[in-house]
């Protein structure tokens, strides 16, 4: 057969099918061994799969590597979005800054979309409340909030030194995921919201007070 490698052995036994070559149709294995015997090796092909981009979540610095200490305030600051529930929208999130040298929050946002806005809105706020000092090493998860084009614009603009816990690791970021788990035991575990803005004068309370 003319096939030019095309064939294999199950399309040649169905081709032996088709136009009755033979009375006895062999098996494929047999069709694979007489291939083979004969050097006859079709062409194959590997089928595409799609390779997961090596983006830069592979080489993501770590500054902070668990050293929650600090000399002076502005020095490192650690960086996290939790979730927090009203009846009337649903789920809604605060995005958080924390200082670990004064150990207060310096920027939070509040907001109804899990997007890139109140990571952008807190840092913003923390910049302006502390008069944006420069070289601060800000700490984060690998969110995709944390990862996006504009965040990282932001924190190029602000002059910040961006850092990223270890993948699946929730322990590298473990002083503002307490803080949030502080935060939802005395305050939002207590309470039912009614609606964003019942939580958000509740959570302004909380954390300024």
């Amino acid at each position: 057969m003319e096939s030019e490698g095309r064939y294999g052995s199950p399309k040649i036994r169905e081709k032996m099918k088709t136009e009755q070559i033979l009375s006895e149709i062999p098996s494929i294995k047999r069709i694979k061994r007489l291939m083979t015997q004969l050097g006859l090796f079709p062409v194959t092909v590997k089928r595409f799969k799609p390779q997961k981009s090596q983006s830069t979540t592979e080489d993501l610095p770590n500054l902070l590597k668990r050293d929650f200490s600090a000399t002076k305030p502005n020095e490192k600051w650690v960086a996290d979005i939790t979730y927090i529930h009203t009846l009337k929208e649903g789920w809604c999130y605060l995005a958080s800054i924390l200082d670990l040298y004064t150990h207060k929050i310096v920027g939070y946002s509040f907001g109804q979309k899990m997007d890139k806005s109140p990571v952008i809105s807190d840092l913003d706020k923390a910049m302006l409340r502390q008069r944006k000092p420069e070289n601060v090493i800000l700490h984060t998860d690998r969110g995709s909030q944390y990862l996006s084009t504009e965040y990282i614009i932001k924190t190029d603009d602000y002059k910040c030194l961006r850092s990223y816990s270890a993948k699946g690791n929730p322990y590298d970021n473990a002083v503002i995921e307490s803080f949030h788990a502080i935060l939802k035991k005395e305050e939002v575990y207590r309470k039912v919201y009614r609606d964003f803005p019942e939580a958000q004068k509740s959570l302004f309370k909380y954390i300024e007070g």
